[in-house]
């Protein structure tokens, strides 16, 4: 990647986990990242989308905070596992009136952005 690309065209080329803990310099255990790496995109996404409205107009601090929540967002898993995260909707179970669990994810919450 060029250094002359901002930060949105350069998240833009950005494909796998890898990439991104790559471009952000954070270091990580390629096993752990095997396993988790839609998880740990998916958390990422999440922490930044929780920080957006607070994000310093500057790129080099957005980068510094992108740095920081993808860290974070790595170390969930390398301290836990995505079944305890619960990251993503099917593995949110909730009890059932009836008894027993259920994982039933509504299509308004898939494709919510």
């Amino acid at each position: 990647m060029e250094d002359t690309l901002t930060l949105a065209e350069a998240l833009e080329e950005l494909v796998s986990a890898e990439d991104f803990l790559d471009f952000f310099e954070v270091p990580y255990d390629p096993a752990v990242v095997h396993v988790n790496r839609l998880h740990i995109l998916q958390r990422f996404h999440d922490y930044l989308a929780k920080q957006a409205p607070n994000l310093p107009p500057e790129e080099e601090q957005q980068r510094g905070i992108y740095r920081l929540w993808l860290e974070r967002a790595y170390q969930d898993f390398v301290t836990s596992n995505s079944l305890t995260e619960k990251v993503f909707a099917v593995f949110q179970n909730q009890a059932q009136p009836g008894g027993g669990m259920s994982s039933f994810v509504s299509l308004d919450k898939v494709f919510r952005e």
